[in-house]
């Protein structure tokens, strides 16, 4: 029984997701989606398209039809976002291209004001190989934007200015990216390994973003200090940051 005096719980944190394909948030943060389920933290993935046009070649060579392809789609982001302790959202806006639309970030602008969220990762602005990659990015910004105004219509309360994580890119040189952010995932690691071999459509990828989660913990050793106790095996995610860093000391 609760007390009428009793202080409020505090709601766990919540991060939200904003993805352009089934298998965006295994590769790019799989990571930090583990490390704040782990923590017990609320995590929401908005999953704008299943990938079933633009990467799923396996599929279809396959022979599978394009319903059938969304629903292999859909089953792997299912069990990878449970692997990685979060919830998914599927919005079904078809891929290549990923068209943004008043619409559909009206859709992400419920999702904000529901979640809270006290992050958001997201694709980053450029992406020359990827089209669909901006169009979530822009969707995502403007949701954010939008979901803070009192007057814009919709459920929900509306929500403050969460700091926002892009996360890495696939050919991170060739889209403007910078890794200012390096996440430790190295106590996680398994966990988004096992994420990542749920997604069988694109089995090519899982050697590719296992080095570079090795190669990123080379950095994040190299930047975090001679006496921190690092694992040798060290593994990590790459974060750039669109928004000034609130701080009231620096460190």
């Amino acid at each position: 029984m609760t007390h009428a005096n009793a202080p409020a719980e505090t709601p766990p944190r919540s991060t939200l997701v904003v993805t352009a394909h089934a298998g965006d948030f295994v590769w790019r943060a799989g990571g930090a989606i583990a490390l704040a389920a782990s923590r017990g933290e609320k995590v929401t993935i908005a999953c704008l398209t299943f990938g079933e046009r633009g990467e799923s070649a396996k599929a279809w060579r396959e022979g599978r039809n394009l319903e059938e392809i969304k629903a292999i789609r859909r089953e792997e982001a299912e069990k990878a976002a449970a692997a990685l302790g979060a919830e998914v959202r599927f919005f079904d806006a078809g891929d290549y291209p990923l068209v943004a639309s008043a619409e559909l970030t009206d859709q992400l602008v419920a999702v904000y004001r529901e979640t809270q969220p006290d992050v958001v990762l997201t694709h980053p602005v450029e992406d020359p190989y990827n089209g669909d990659h901006p169009a979530a990015n822009r969707m995502a910004l403007e949701a954010r934007i939008l979901a803070q105004a009192i007057g814009y219509p919709g459920a929900g309360d509306i929500i403050g200015a969460p700091p926002v994580f892009y996360f890495e890119p696939h050919q991170p040189e060739m889209s403007g990216f910078r890794p200012e952010v390096l996440l430790d995932i190295t106590e996680v690691w398994d966990t988004k390994r096992k994420a990542m071999e749920c997604l069988g459509a694109q089995q090519h990828l899982w050697a590719y973003y296992t080095d570079l989660a090795v190669r990123r913990g080379v950095q994040l050793k190299r930047n975090a200090g001679p006496n921190l106790g690092l694992a040798h095996n060290t593994m990590a995610e790459a974060f750039m940051r669109p928004f000034p860093q609130i701080a009231k000391e620096l460190a």
